[in-house]
């Protein structure tokens, strides 16, 4: 399978990416430098699949989206199903984001609006080929509106109704969209943070999304606790939901 991969530098990304290129599919890679996306091809080709190629590519810069699916595109084979996956995103805490207006409209704008135009660009291609399969991280932060991740759940909320009206409306078009909704995972991005006991690990994410890509599964709760742990959060009354901290 040829797979378009923005995000595969970091965390969860590059341990999807280790895992994809060990069992043989052919990455290209989009991200933001290009230092860091020659370090990763060359981890890539260490574990048995050179990158077909890279492209510069800022969730941040939205003008610059066009160029790189199309460089990531044209490097695919003709035929043959094609994957692209975005893992890439900005991550603050409430207090950060309530500190900095200015981040916290950065993170808006590249956890949602320019993710979202990144995805349809991505679609519109997808579709042009007779389908294929979109696979973006979204969050569990984005299942109910909750007190440490007011603004960055925003986004994660929006992200995955966008993704789910995605999956409705381009199925039967071919186009099999899965939305990855990650708990607590250790990775740089949570480093600093006290990790719950059911927190996972990038590996065990990587092989939950990697199964739910082959089996065309339209959500993926990573790692598999999150998804009981939602489903009780989702249920709670709203007073309930004044009175925690979670």
């Amino acid at each position: 399978m040829d797979v378009i991969f923005l995000g595969a530098t970091k965390g969860m990304g590059r341990a999807l990416a280790r895992r994809m290129a060990e069992r043989g599919d052919r990455l290209f890679l989009l991200g933001r430098r290009a230092d860091e996306l020659e370090a990763v091809g060359q981890d890539l080709a260490v574990r048995g699949a050179a990158p077909r190629g890279s492209a510069a590519c800022d969730l941040a810069e939205p003008e610059g989206f066009e160029t790189a699916l199309d460089a990531a595109f044209a490097a695919c084979a003709p035929e043959g199903r094609v994957a692209v996956v975005v893992t890439a995103a900005v991550f603050a805490s409430q207090e950060e984001l309530e500190a900095d207006p200015a981040f916290a409209r950065r993170l808006l704008n590249v956890n949602f609006t320019n993710t979202i135009l990144f995805c349809e660009a991505a679609r519109k291609r997808l579709l042009a080929r007779g389908g294929g399969t979109l696979c973006v991280f979204s969050s569990v932060a984005g299942e109910r509106g909750r007190k440490p991740v007011v603004i960055y759940g925003a986004t994660k909320a929006g992200l995955s109704r966008y993704l789910e009206g995605l999956d409705h409306r381009f199925r039967a078009q071919g186009l099999e969209v899965i939305t990855v909704k990650p708990g607590f995972v250790k990775t740089g991005m949570t480093a600093h943070l006290d990790p719950p006991p059911f927190a996972g690990e990038p590996t065990d994410v990587a092989e939950r999304v990697l199964a739910a890509i082959d089996a065309g599964r339209p959500v993926v709760y990573a790692p598999v606790a999150w998804a009981p742990i939602m489903a009780v959060i989702r249920g709670l009354p709203r007073f309930v939901m004044r009175r925690v901290g979670f």
